[in-house]
């Protein structure tokens, strides 16, 4: 086996006076090969000899990129030492063997074979293997393109992402979409063995790769169905590494070379998803705010202006503060969008994006640049989504305080056109209060929330008093109530005891009439009608005993 010298140069890597040997320079540093070696293995450099066995071979090269380490392993084999492949070189190998036409069919285990098995069997069924062989095509793209190679390995890695896509990043989880059905129970998930000991779980990253690798695998993943939530997990990360402002370092320069940051951006916009909630709202305006910055194309811009949009009540005042700070335009379409796309019954949604600008709102009236008809037109804004929504003029009133607090010189016309934007008929008392005694406040206006504060007392009083007169009222019918409850009672009562009186009689009439049929003497019938009147008379108080009814008889008989 041939090794390099102390020196560090490989002998092929060197000059040669021998008329049999190829003299080329490759990447700028001299090389040197035997003709009837290259030409033995290669059927390209055997066909221009035998037409012309003095072809100058110093330009043969001239048309593909080649790197000395590549020409290396070329000579290596030619010389019949033991080639060592990697996926950090086999590419390139492959296309310098297609191109030398190496193959079977010029001699037996020729380079071409080997370099393609070696990639079919070693490179393409490794994630880590397959990005760190796309990472070598920069200098020979056209050429890894044209022998499909690019396209083997974006195939492989679609593969490999469709059976475990957490290679492609971990979803960026969004505090204000928690989705109660897990939805995740079919992804893969390696155990924690496999995580601690399989190297591949020390994945390779696909934002390495140039944009113009990078792009056309993303999008081929989306269509061919790996979850929409790991693409925007690697979308993130290669925004992040190649686009945002904070990017910095060695190698960012280098893919700056290829593709510009603003090229970056708008194709991030391309391949995410329209999704909501893929991403948290914060980063949307990262890549919102970078797009601005990097001076991105109208398209890319207003992509992630309705893609904030549409979960705009899970931003904060801060987010909204872009580079452009007060486009309020932009503010205005971003809700357009909102409103447009907010479905659900629930108002909670629509209360906390008015809350939102009245934050912002309170958050930007600190700002002495701020001009006064900046500040009417996002306050007309906040105005406008709090419509609808039964909410107090308080949150617009302390903006308007805090303005008016940090714009002491403006003048009283200039006040009053800033407090235009202040319905006073919606102040909570509290605020009232507080407006009442506000120095800062233009006198028509302090005159406004005056009557509006008598109002609110005159409406407070009438309140009470008839909440006072209702209770009265429910008081006293609950007295009648009672004594209603109370005399029903005793009228019940005396109905029973009515009542168990005839039964009582009826039971004694039953018994007679029985008496009366069971075919007694006349004259004790007579003994017995005697009997039974005088019983009938006592029990309805004629007579009330027997010496009653003695005298009674005895007037009879006189």
């Amino acid at each position: 086996m041939v090794s390099r010298q102390s020196t560090g140069v490989s002998p092929w890597l060197s000059k040669s006076t021998s008329s049999l040997d190829v003299q080329l320079l490759v990447g700028g540093v001299p090389c040197t090969l035997r003709r009837e070696l290259l030409a033995a293995k290669s059927a390209k450099i055997s066909a221009l000899l035998e037409a012309n066995s003095q072809e100058d071979l110093s330009h043969f090269l001239r048309d593909i990129p080649l790197e000395p380490e590549t020409f290396e392993l070329v000579a290596r084999f030619c010389h019949g030492f033991e080639v060592h492949m990697s996926s950090e070189n086999v590419v390139p190998l492959i296309c310098f063997a297609y191109y030398l036409r190496m193959t079977e069919n010029h001699s037996r285990n020729n380079l071409l074979t080997m370099a393609l098995t070696f990639f079919e069997q070693r490179v393409l069924p490794s994630w880590n293997e397959t990005i760190k062989a796309l990472c070598t095509v920069e200098k020979i793209f056209q050429e890894a393109v044209n022998f499909g190679l690019v396209d083997a390995c974006s195939d492989s890695l679609i593969k490999i992402a469709l059976v475990d896509p957490s290679l492609l990043g971990e979803p960026i989880k969004n505090s204000m979409c928690v989705d109660d059905n897990n939805d995740d129970d079919d992804v893969y998930r390696p155990n924690a063995r496999r995580r601690l000991f399989d190297p591949e779980r020390q994945q390779e990253d696909l934002t390495r790769l140039p944009l113009e690798l990078y792009e056309p695998i993303m999008l081929a993943m989306s269509k061919s169905g790996v979850p929409s939530k790991y693409v925007a997990a690697s979308l993130c990360k290669y925004a992040k590494k190649w686009a945002f402002s904070t990017s910095t370092g060695s190698e960012k320069m280098s893919i700056n070379k290829r593709d510009s940051p603003g090229e970056v951006i708008e194709a991030v916009e391309r391949l995410l998803s329209q999704e909501r909630g893929l991403l948290p709202c914060t980063l949307l305006f990262d890549m919102l705010q970078s797009a601005i910055i990097l001076e991105a194309n109208s398209h890319c811009i207003n992509g992630f202006e309705v893609r904030i949009g549409k979960q705009l009540e899970e931003a904060t005042a801060k987010d909204l503060l872009i580079p452009s700070q007060y486009d309020t335009e932009c503010v205005r379409r971003m809700l357009k969008t909102f409103y447009g796309n907010y479905t659900s019954s629930d108002i909670s949604g629509l209360i906390t994006v008015a809350e939102l600008l009245e934050d912002f709102l309170a958050m930007v009236a600190s700002d002495k640049d701020l001009k006064p008809e900046e500040f009417i037109s996002l306050g007309d804004i906040s105005v406008a989504a709090s419509s609808g929504t039964q909410r107090s003029s308080d949150g617009i009133y302390r903006a308007i305080d805090i303005y008016l607090m940090q714009h002491r010189y403006l003048t009283e016309s200039e006040r009053e056109e800033v407090c235009r934007v202040l319905d006073c008929q919606k102040l909570s008392p509290e605020a009232c209060e507080h407006a009442a005694k506000n120095e800062r406040l233009p006198l028509r206006v302090v005159v406004q929330v005056l009557f509006v504060a008598k109002l609110q007392l005159h409406d407070a009083i009438t309140t009470e008093m008839k909440d006072s007169d209702d209770r009265l009222r429910k008081e006293e019918a609950g007295k009648d109530v009672a004594k209603l409850d109370c005399g029903g009672q005793r009228v019940r009562s005396e109905m029973k005891n009515m009542c168990s009186k005839v039964m009582g009689l009826e039971r004694e009439c039953c018994m007679m009439r029985k008496e009366i049929e069971s075919g007694f003497s006349r004259s004790s019938v007579k003994k017995e009608k005697v009997s039974m009147w005088r019983d009938m008379k006592r029990k309805f108080g004629c007579i009330s005993n027997m010496h009653d009814y003695n005298c009674q008889t005895k007037k009879k008989n006189m």
